[in-house]
């Protein structure tokens, strides 16, 4: 499974792409806001950390829009995937973009039957989110299983992208159905090294060590 990481922090990005645990990057709007930097800026420069494709989303409502913003967003890097939401708008403007060579990552998936339709469309990635349905006592898991079924039913080539992760359990849990990509905060992909019988053990070995006076350097 590909891990993407969701943030606008280049420094967190960097550290995790220098460890090789970055695929591709997600973003949006108000992830890159929050760092008081513009957009266009902030998005070339993840793009020239990674190599993978880095999600960059349009703010039109409106099929025209989404294109127009599309094609400029396009024009940042080679890896730039366009993020359109799962509207009827958006399907339109996936499949302009699509047909143009440019990638696409439909997000806001809350059911198998969008999915089909992303699909159809042409997407790069849909981007089912398990956290929201999670939040309303749906199972997040069961959708991205759903997905995978329909998609292997008929050979569909669009990657399933785990969106909306929560904890390091929604990332293993999607690696088992069988989800193309999973995208996370950083803290959530260096959460899934924590482990509370690996710290047992490290404590009981250092302990040892220490008894024992032994050094190496």
């Amino acid at each position: 499974m590909k891990f993407f990481v969701d943030t606008a922090d280049t420094t967190a990005i960097a550290e995790l792409n220098d460890l090789g645990m970055v695929d591709g990057v997600t973003t949006n709007p108000s992830i890159i806001a929050k760092s008081g930097r513009d957009i266009l800026e902030v998005t070339k420069e993840i793009c020239d950390i990674v190599d993978g494709p880095v999600s960059a989303e349009v703010v039109s409502t409106d099929a025209d829009g989404m294109i127009a913003e599309g094609r400029k967003l396009a024009k940042i890097a080679d890896n730039i995937t366009v993020k359109v939401p799962l509207t009827w708008d958006g399907l339109k403007a996936c499949k302009v973009l699509t047909s143009e060579g440019t990638m696409v990552n439909v997000t806001l998936c809350f059911s198998a039957n969008q999915a089909l339709l992303a699909a159809k469309a042409g997407a790069t990635f849909i981007s089912p989110f398990i956290g929201r349905l999670d939040d309303i006592n749906l199972d997040g898991m069961e959708l991205i299983e759903d997905i995978r079924t329909v998609y292997d039913n008929y050979g569909f080539e669009t990657q399933i992208l785990a969106a909306s992760i929560r904890s390091a359990n929604h990332m293993s849990d999607c690696a088992k159905i069988g989800a193309d990509v999973a995208t996370a905060p950083p803290a959530v992909i260096k959460a899934m090294a924590n482990h509370v019988l690996t710290d047992k053990g490290l404590a009981a070995f250092l302990a040892d060590i220490e008894k024992a006076n032994i050094k190496i350097v």
